[in-house]
């Protein structure tokens, strides 16, 4: 098969098949970043303790770097899932889907480049030798610090992107013929309170009710995905009418 017969046949894959297949990326997307970035960081930081954290790193180094991969796939599925939003929502709004999409690649950049931030600490903990020329405690700081700018990476940059791309997914659904209109209501208040956590007071203040919606609508709109796909003959009709079909 040529590679142009292929790509052919992806473009005409049913709208209900790419739906379906989205929801499957998005679930491993979510499934995948609550091990690298919470489930195993969990385990292994001791909050304010850079000592007990770094010993608790070379206790258990194949978990961090599990954490490390588990990060990486989190953003190739997620890499995977703003292509085929984008192909889905195209016939909604064509610029603003691609405008999402690539809101939503920067975010995953900077994610990604914070990804290698957990394998630091596993280089400055080693015992080469150019290594000596630091105090053990200085090294177990720094160990401390990389952890933290990855955590910052993904839960603080990145999730500032992935606000504005979830406002307008949300606003995508809501203008679509073929997604129940409340989901998109739901994506929007979600990526409305995961703006609040650009100030730490107030996301502190609101806890846990501006994380509230995100848990909603991502659910929704994943078990949707999963379950129902997209109304097909809907999905056409609007591409027809915007030129995408």
């Amino acid at each position: 098969m040529s590679t142009s017969t292929m790509t052919k046949r992806i473009a005409e894959t049913s709208p209900r098949f790419k739906a379906r297949m989205a929801g499957v990326f998005y679930l491993l997307t979510g499934t995948t970043y609550g091990v690298g970035q919470l489930l195993i960081p969990g385990k292994l930081i001791v909050d304010g303790n850079a000592v007990a954290t770094a010993n608790s790193i070379l206790a258990h180094q194949p978990l961090l770097r599990s954490a490390f991969a588990a990060d990486l796939i989190s953003v190739a599925s997620s890499i995977v899932l703003t292509v085929l939003f984008y192909d889905l929502f195209k016939p909604v709004n064509r610029t603003l889907s691609l405008t999402a999409a690539f809101v939503h690649l920067v975010g995953l950049a900077v994610a990604a480049i914070g990804s290698f931030l957990l394998l630091a600490p596993l280089v400055v903990l080693g015992s080469e030798q150019y290594l000596t020329v630091f105090k053990v405690e200085q090294l177990q700081a720094l160990a401390y610090i990389f952890l933290q700018l990855n955590a910052q990476a993904w839960n603080d940059v990145f999730m500032v992107f992935f606000a504005i791309y979830a406002i307008l997914i949300g606003y995508l659904t809501f203008r679509s013929f073929f997604l129940p209109r409340i989901i998109g209501v739901l994506m929007a208040l979600a990526g409305l309170g995961y703006l609040t956590l650009l100030y730490a007071p107030l996301a502190d203040y609101l806890h846990p009710y501006n994380l509230a919606p995100g848990a909603l609508g991502e659910t929704s709109l994943i078990l949707w995905l999963l379950v129902m796909g997209v109304n097909a003959q809907r999905w056409k009709e609007q591409a027809s009418t915007s030129g995408e079909w």
